[in-house]
């Protein structure tokens, strides 16, 4: 989840957006890290991997209002990740975090980055 989340950044300094096709990519790095790695990730990397996936799914969001071509294709990414945040949200509860605990750990990311 490292690599991804140092990716992330990257692109979050950024002046340009990236092209659909490295979008894509990165987009499905994510998502096969999570369905190989997430039962075993550690408290931290699934912070990380929230935090990661709300800001694909904005994106993925903000692309499909302006490309029509490609809008289905980026109305499955914010799904699927909005899925996945969910998902993470609620396995980070049940390991015993509260929603302000972890809206907080979120926070610090946003903030550092």
């Amino acid at each position: 989840m490292e690599k991804l989340f140092e990716k992330l950044k990257e692109y979050l300094h950024m002046d340009d957006e990236i092209p659909f096709e490295e979008f894509l990519e990165y987009y499905h790095s994510v998502m096969d890290e999570l369905n190989a790695n997430f039962q075993q990730m550690e408290q931290d990397d699934l912070v990380k991997a929230r935090f990661i996936c709300s800001i694909v799914q904005s994106n993925a969001d903000s692309r499909s209002k302006r490309s029509k071509s490609k809008a289905k294709v980026f109305k499955k990414m914010t799904s699927k990740c909005a899925f996945w945040a969910d998902a993470i949200n609620f396995n980070l509860l049940k390991s015993g975090l509260s929603q302000a605990q972890i809206d907080q750990a979120t926070e610090e990311i946003n903030q550092a980055v």
